[in-house]
């Protein structure tokens, strides 16, 4: 029966969102700071400010990532004193040594880099003869031309060998006498000029103790300092760290518990997760690169993979910069170009690796991040903080979103760096619709319709954005010209998908094939009586409503109805009269506008007295269009009904 497919279908056709589609405005929105103001002095305090906040960021990140730990451990029964120390002297030890174990290797290949100079000149040199011409070719063809230059003046260079030869041979006349001794050299001049100056050699003092340990212990004090405030931070917030969570929900949201609590929570678990399973990552990573360098040929592979564990932290350009140094080492080693090739392939696959199969695999659930964010983020916190801020890049900014997502004042984090779409599919359809850009709405519509049916989508979001436009309307903010052109707009969305089917109503199709098959003939005939009947689907007031009628003419075609969409104006009191009507069995009516009561009123006498047997079925569909007393509409009027959704209409139509 028509009526259980209409009903079949309600539950898709009536999904809307929770969010309201009308953007609020704030009342004491005057009242607060401009953001930007806000900005400039956050990003200001952290640039200035960055030797005190750099400990304390390295600090906060370690203690979400050790937190767990310690929970662990005092769960077990072990003093809460005792797990905090245990926990952080292990991190700081496993650091330490990562650390040593870097240095020493670094150290090795100093040493041994002398003995790669003449691979590095060779290719140097193989690079400059093919960019100035020395291939192997150039070479041959000079060689020819010299060979050509040479043969052609043979003949000149001997005659003037012959000439060369007559007048450098020697004269006796000018020859000295042999009786005669030389003349005995002048002794040398004696340095007796007083202005001539005097050489002097200033040499220093050995330097004493004090003053070597300022020379080699100074830059370290200032890491060594950093390092030592970290630790005490990090001790303090595992020991006070229930004191500083009611702290900051004191601060920040106590009017709200429970929202803040959620933050925190939601903070401490999307950092905690990110800096493990990155972890984990990376030694995945850095693991077979170094076994792989070491099979290669690279000297020092140890060294390399564990720069590609912790370099792979920086995003984007940390596994770039992990695959330059060996790249660049290979060229070093050999004097060839095989074990650069090797190396260049070692890293691109385990790269696609990691990004196409670990990644998804461990990560589960995205750091809600967007991908222009975390590019920015890394962009903005590096110029604050420097290598330090690339690093700690994506972990702040994860934090900074999770508080945008779940406290108020604090939303335009969510929007400007979450990965979440801000504009719901009827605003972003609106505003397509907007820009007169129906080709990227039917894209958008495609997209939407890989988890939902065409009637959902007319339904949730082309309703819906042609009410957006009509509040714009109502508001006296949209003009004709942009009306119209959102109307066009949407007629244009409508037929790109008039040829899009769902696969569930072409395997109802099939089963309804089946059925017709098995009836009888006379009730085949009675319904191809029924379908044969023309549903006129038209617009109450005004191109938005044409736009409507059309979207519903599109949902009734696809009920196997014979659709014939007119305009408004074709219902107007001068050009009713004109209207065909003959062999019409419904007339179809949407509105948009609530306040449109009247019109309907007199459109359905209007039409009534045009055709008395007609049925008439007048739909609003605006939010609040069950509010409407459809009686006064209606009235007494014979065959006419009111409705104010879309399944209501297509059951009233298809009964």
């Amino acid at each position: 029966m028509p009526s259980e497919e209409a009903g079949g279908t309600s539950r898709a056709v009536e999904r809307v969102t929770q969010r309201s589609i009308y953007t609020p405005v704030s009342a004491n929105a005057a009242n607060r700071f401009p953001p930007v103001i806000v900005a400039i002095a956050v990003v200001a305090a952290l640039y200035f400010a960055r030797d005190i906040f750099v400990p304390l960021a390295l600090a906060l990140l370690l203690t979400f990532a050790l937190s767990p730990l310690v929970t662990r451990l005092h769960r077990s029964g072990v003093p809460k004193g005792v797990a905090v120390l245990s926990v952080v002297t292990t991190a700081f030890l496993v650091i330490f040594i990562f650390v040593s174990i870097v240095a020493s290797q670094l150290t090795v290949l100093a040493q041994n880099l002398p003995s790669y100079q003449y691979n590095i000149e060779t290719k140097i040199r193989t690079i400059k003869d093919a960019q100035s011409g020395n291939s192997i070719f150039d070479r041959g063809a000079r060689m020819f031309k010299r060979f050509s230059e040479e043969i052609g003046r043979s003949d000149e260079v001997e005659r003037f060998e012959s000439d060369n030869r007559a007048a450098t041979k020697p004269d006796p006349a000018r020859q000295p006498p042999q009786n005669v001794a030389p003349p005995a050299p002048l002794p040398p001049l004696r340095g007796t000029d007083p202005n001539k100056p005097v050489p002097v050699e200033i040499r220093n003092p050995p330097p004493d103790p004090l003053s070597l340990l300022q020379t080699f212990a100074g830059p370290l004090i200032q890491p060594l300092a950093t390092i030592g405030i970290v630790i005490v931070v990090v001790i303090f917030m595992l020991m006070r760290r229930e004191d500083l969570r009611d702290r900051f929900i004191k601060l920040v949201g106590a009017s709200d518990i429970h929202r803040t609590t959620t933050a925190l929570h939601d903070a401490g678990k999307r950092v905690g997760q990110y800096l493990l399973m990155q972890l984990i990552i990376n030694i995945s990573f850095g693991v077979p690169i170094g076994i792989g360098l070491w099979f290669i040929g690279i000297p020092n592979p140890m060294l390399w993979g564990m720069l590609a564990i912790v370099l792979r932290f920086v995003p984007y350009i940390g596994p770039i910069i992990a695959a330059a140094f060996p790249l660049i080492l290979s060229l070093a080693v050999d004097p060839g170009w095989m074990t650069l090739f090797w190396t260049a392939a070692l890293f691109i696959v385990l790269e696609l690796i990691s990004n196409n199969i670990m990644e998804p695999l461990l990560y589960g659930s995205k750091t809600g991040l967007s991908p222009v964010a975390i590019l920015m983020a890394a962009i903005v916190w590096t110029w604050i903080w420097g290598p330090i801020g690339l690093i700690l890049s994506t972990p702040l900014t994860v934090c900074l979103v999770v508080l945008g997502r779940h406290v108020p004042k604090f939303e335009f984090l969510d929007v400007l760096l979450g990965n979440e779409p801000v504009l719901l599919p009827p605003q972003q359809l609106y505003q397509r619709l907007l820009s007169g850009d129906p080709d990227e709405a039917t894209e958008k519509a495609e997209e939407y319709l890989q988890s939902a049916t065409v009637m959902d989508y007319y339904a949730s979001v082309a309703i819906p954005a042609l009410l957006l436009a009509e509040h714009d309307r109502g508001r006296g903010v949209l003009d004709e010209p942009r009306r119209n052109r959102v109307a066009q707009s949407m007629i244009l969305l409508v037929e790109n998908l008039s040829e899009y089917h769902d696969v569930e109503d072409e395997e109802v199709k099939e089963a309804e094939a089946e059925a017709k098959g098995k009836k009888a003939g006379a009730d085949e005939k009675k319904s191809k009586i029924e379908k044969s009947k023309t549903i006129v689907s038209a617009g109450g007031r005004g191109d938005l409503d044409d736009a409507a009628a059309v979207v519903l003419g599109d949902i009734l075609e696809r009920k196997d109805f014979d659709i014939r969409d007119i305009s408004h104006d074709e219902l107007e009191a001068v050009n009713i009269g004109k209207l065909d009507l003959s062999n019409v069995s419904t007339i179809c009516i949407s509105y948009l506008n609530t306040s449109s009561v009247a019109h309907a009123r007199y459109l359905v006498r209007r039409i009534r007295r045009r055709n008395a047997r007609i049925q008439i079925v007048i739909g609003f569909w605006a939010e609040n269009a069950d509010d409407i007393d459809g009686e006064k509409i209606v009235g007494s009027t014979r065959n006419c009904f009111f409705v104010s959704s879309i399944e209501a209409m297509i059951q009233q139509v298809c009964e």
